[in-house]
């Protein structure tokens, strides 16, 4: 490595005068103050957040020295915390892995964008002794720092905290403070985390007051007295204690709201130590929390301030190669999380902070791991609040050295062991007194070498309480616990077959990009089968998106390369569960219900089955209601409550009575609420649905509603040059007989179908099918097949008229497709019976998209009623949040707003679907036999395949696109992770589906009803 000059190429120097890490703590000047925990009613506080001159320079040269030391003028303004890419200035790039700037470790350009913060601020009045810290919690990269001309010093390490000492800098009255941040150093890196290249203050920076005797910092341990008896509820408190100055005595006590459990006065060479016989214990389903007030009493006898510490009193080890929790075994059902907000980037304020942790408790998730460095101090205080099990990864990834071949290039380099082991070791300080945390992570995607043993060690010095985690530590020859990512289904059964004498986890899987994942049903059950999984964790909590106006004001969302940025990796940065606006995702609710702590095994008229998939509750405080379903209608429910079944228990409840039916297809649906208010739900909040088949008696053929006494007459048949019409007393269906296709379809002079159906084996792509796209279907031109007419009669048979069209589907160059059959009965009352099938010819016999029909209905249909499996879109791989049931939309309301528009709003297992306008006037379809796959969308699927945002989309003027499809392949997670399961893929293949159409004419004839006026298998 050759010697550098510079502060921000030397990775030796992790800082120059900042203070030693430690806890994220304040001092108060009375207990009632301490024990709000609101850090602004802290002594000295002075929040510096808010407005401060800016100026983006092209390089750290070309800032002026007078900055320091004087007020500047003609600057800009901006708000802190921010990134000032967010707020215009610079340019935003986003890569998955790679540098925005040659690599020449540790050098970066010397034209890096710097920015020139001032502001003035006044410190609080403070006494003889007193210090006055500056502390930073976020600035990326590399900052140096002076007040009033004064050089206090400088940091790396852009998501840990940075404090200084600037007692001695300042004065009576305004103070200057100015800021110089440079986007890129050698720190940079290390900081290579999948994410938008952006810099700035982008956290809150203060001021705080430390007296002259004061709490510098402590260290909480709880432990467990009998940690192998659940039933045991003794445990204790020990509290290392570090003082600054003349310091006699700390006298302490712990709260159990307003009552004082324990209590006492120590030295701080003594800390604190409590044995108490009973204490409710921390976990995540019931996040007790105490309060522990360390009054700090100086040689005087005076008390100069109340630390307050929230605690949890929780004891985690390994045993047998199993990780327990105050002597219980759990699981975490998890996500990665990166901080974003998509107007501010990673400027990310406490209110979206805590959405997101509401968000993950409403849907189940326990865990979270904070990809792929800390958090904002506060964020760990909701974990704490909430309960979420933390993995604590810190700010540590190389993943930019793949592209020279090396990942380990740095992280097996003794030299920049200082780099590596100060940032573990800052973390570990900061926030080591949280029981949310159970498991530290010394970084992410960075190789392996010398570097992690150090890491390691460093923080069982600091910390030898907890776990340690590095997933390129394959084996765990190093750290605690295995951990893989993106391993498969069949991989992670291996896994738990031949388990290791160390836990194992998953610390990444199921890439949530666009549309899926897909496939987390069977990767639950793989979880759930084997203890030694104890972990999985998605990726990733949410799109990285920001916010833009769109072609005519619309919200859209950019990503990757939409800024004149290259190189980029696109949208690869749009692959959360929630939206950038904070909205589930479809994927977040199926994930909710793939890991419902309730599971429901077997339902009957007369019995549920459920099994607690709790790890430390009971069921005292679940319900269940339990519905019979007769062709989409609730018939008759009872309320019931499993009662106290203890964790990994289950049980068989009977019902007061059995459920009553009336004939037609039965259901037994199950839905499980939680029955009080919750810190994140209000009371009976659903924590999952259930569905199970029952035998049914078929209700009664109909025959045709209000049918005539007399038979309508056949139905006439004209042809004229190329086109073919049948027609009946108020409807006419046209064949254009050069091409095959029904072009017209009129019911009292009004258009049913306006664009021609199309049987098609191409749907919108999908992000996880990129990869299959780019291996099979884009080389094999799939999105380009045309349809070419063969053979195409008719005949009169039975008071109907049959059209049959003999075509071939296939794309240009090459020697293969299908060869299809349209088979259009046309009865004289204008109901159409398709008939439609397929036998593939030429080598092509691989996976494709799907095999269905596509067509175009006016325009005004935008209700959508069906009875199939809803009420959100669901494919084979993603349909457990989802119940066979009958459900209303709006077509557009109903299209999901995926970031880059793709393939949605399937719903699977359709019996029956209509669409209409608001008069009742529409077209109603029936599946005959296998029921149907259907959606609908404004949009034609050209255009939304082609449409890279939201405001490419244009709503067909002509047409609602009505695809009634036989079957399509599941979603996978293959963008990054899985491919589609052999279960749920789709290979060419020979294919047969009918189904009803027939034309709606008003509201007065119920669907279900006219359902049933159609023979066929399905009620």
């Amino acid at each position: 490595m050759k010697p550098s000059v510079l502060p921000w190429e030397a990775p030796q120097r992790t800082h120059q005068n900042r203070l030693p890490g430690r806890a994220y703590a304040f001092g108060y000047d009375t207990a009632d103050l301490a024990r709000s925990m609101q850090r602004a009613l802290s002594q000295g506080f002075v929040s510096l957040s808010g407005t401060w001159n800016f100026r983006l320079f092209d390089g750290p040269a070309r800032v002026p020295s007078e900055f320091t030391s004087s007020p500047a003028t003609g600057w800009n303004s901006v708000e802190v915390p921010h990134m000032w890419q967010f707020d215009g200035y610079g340019k935003l790039q986003y890569t998955d892995e790679g540098f925005p700037f040659p690599i020449d470790v540790p050098h970066v350009p010397s034209d890096t964008p710097t920015g020139a913060y001032q502001r003035t601020f006044r410190a609080a009045p403070s006494n003889v002794g007193d210090r006055t810290y500056l502390k930073f919690d976020g600035v990326e990269s590399y900052f140096e720092v002076y007040v009033n001309g004064t050089y206090i010093g400088f940091s790396k390490g852009s998501r840990l905290t940075a404090e200084f000492d600037i007692t001695s800098a300042l004065v009576e009255g305004d103070n200057l403070l100015a800021v110089k941040v440079l986007q890129y150093s050698d720190a940079t890196y290390v900081e290579d985390q999948d994410m938008w290249w952006a810099s700035g203050i982008f956290r809150d920076v203060y001021l705080t007051t430390q007296v002259a005797s004061r709490l510098n910092d402590f260290v909480i341990t709880t432990t467990k007295s009998d940690f192998h008896n659940t039933q045991s509820f003794a445990g204790s408190l020990d509290v290392r204690l570090d003082t600054i100055g003349d310091v006699k005595e700390i006298r302490w006590e712990l709260l159990d709201r307003d009552s004082v459990v324990a209590s006492g006065t120590t030295t701080p060479a003594e800390g604190i130590h409590a044995q108490l016989e009973s204490v409710t214990w921390w976990n995540p389903e019931a996040p007790y929390l105490y309060d522990l007030v360390m009054a700090v009493v100086d040689a005087d006898d005076t008390v100069t301030q109340y630390v307050p510490q929230r605690v949890g009193f929780r004891d985690i080890r390994i045993v047998e190669g199993l990780m327990l929790l105050n002597g219980s075994y759990f699981k975490m059902h998890g996500v990665n999380r990166h901080d974003n907000d998509d107007v501010r980037g990673r400027a990310v304020g406490m209110a979206r902070v805590e959405r997101d942790i509401v968000l993950m408790k409403q849907h189940n998730i326990n865990a979270v791991r904070t990809a792929h460095y800390p958090n904002d101090p506060r964020f760990y205080e909701l974990t704490d609040r909430y309960g979420l099990l933390v993995i604590a990864e810190t700010d540590l990834e190389t993943h930019g050295f793949e592209n020279v071949g090396n990942l380990s290039f740095l992280t097996d380099d003794p030299e920049w062991e200082t780099t590596y082991v100060d940032r573990i070791e800052r973390h570990v300080l900061a926030q080591r007194n949280h029981p949310s945390i159970i498991i530290w992570s010394l970084g992410n995607e960075s190789g392996y070498g010398c570097n992690i043993p150090a890491m390691y060690k460093r923080a069982k010095e600091l910390d030898p309480t907890r776990f340690v985690h590095y997933e390129e530590d394959r084996e765990a020859e190093v750290v605690d616990i295995i951990s893989t990512m993106y391993s498969r289904v069949s991989q992670m059964n291996q896994f738990g077959e031949l388990p290791a004498p160390k836990p194992r986890i998953n610390c990444e899987y199921s890439h949530a990009m666009g549309n899926g994942p897909g496939g987390l049903t069977e990767y639950q059950e793989v979880f759930d089968k084997w203890d030694n999984l104890q972990g999985h964790f998605i990726w990733e909590w949410s799109d990285h998106g920001v916010r833009a106006k769109g072609k005519n004001g619309e919200r859209i969302h950019k990503y990757g390369g939409d800024f004149g940025d290259f190189p980029n990796n696109s949208n690869f940065c749009i692959d959360g569960l929630v939206f950038p606006w904070q909205e589930p995702s479809p994927g977040l609710t199926e994930y909710k219900q793939v890991i419902s702590p309730v599971r429901v095994l077997n339902a009957t008229t007369e019995s549920v089955t459920v099994r607690n998939a709790y790890w430390f509750s009971t069921l005292e405080g679940v319900s269940l209601t339990v519905e019979a379903q007769v062709d989409g209608a609730i018939v008759d429910s009872v309320a019931i409550s499993p009662g106290a079944v203890a964790p990994r228990e289950e049980v068989t409840l009977l019902f007061p009575r059995p459920l009553e039916a009336t004939n037609g297809e039965l259901f037994i649906n199950v839905r499980v609420s939680k029955n009080a208010a919750t810190s994140y739900a209000q009371s009976n909040w659903p924590l999952a649905a259930y569905q199970f088949a029952a035998e049914s008696v078929p209700a009664p053929y109909l025959g045709a509603v209000g049918a005539a006494a007399t038979p309508a007459a056949a139905p006439k048949v004209s042809e004229e040059f190329n086109t073919l019409s049948v027609s009946g007393d108020d409807w006419t269906i046209e064949f254009d007989s050069a091409s095959g296709s029904l072009i017209s379809w009129t019911v009292n002079n009004a258009p049913i179908v306006t664009r021609a159906p199309r049987i098609n084996i191409w749907r919108p792509l999908i992000d996880n099918h990129q990869q299959e796209y780019d291996d099979l279907w884009g080389p094999n031109l799939f999105s380009q097949c045309e349809q070419s007419l063969r053979n195409f009669w008719w005949t009169a048979e039975n008071n109907s008229v049959v059209v049959t069209a003999e075509v071939r589907i296939a794309p240009p160059v090459f020697n293969f497709g299908i060869r299809a059959t349209y088979e259009w009965v046309i009865a004289a009352d204008g109901t159409v019976t398709v008939k439609l099938s397929g036998t593939p010819y030429g080598p092509y016999t691989d996976i494709i998209p799907k095999i269905g029909l596509d067509l175009g209905v006016s325009p005004a249909f935008e209700n959508l009623e069906f009875y199939g499996r809803g009420p959100g879109e669901n494919y084979s791989d993603s349909q457990q949040a989802n119940l066979i049931g009958r459900y209303r939309a709006n077509v557009h309301a109903a299209f999901t707003p995926y970031v880059v528009p793709q393939d949605n709003g399937n719903h699977q297992d359709v019996r029956w679907a209509a669409l209409s306008d608001d008069h009742g006037r529409g077209l109603f379809v029936k599946a005959l036999g296998t029921p149907l796959n259907i959606s609908a969308w404004p949009y034609t699927m050209s255009n939304i395949d082609q449409a890279r945002h939201a405001d490419d989309l244009e709503a067909d003027p002509t047409a609602i696109t009505f695809n009634i499809d036989h079957q399509l392949m599941g979603l996978g997670s293959n963008s990054w992770g899985s491919e589609v399961l052999d279960s749920h893929r789709l290979n060419m293949a020979d294919f047969e589906y009918s189904f009803v159409l027939a034309p709606l004419r008003s509201h007065d004839i119920d669907l279900a009803d006219l359902s049933r006026t159609f023979p066929g298998e399905q009620s």
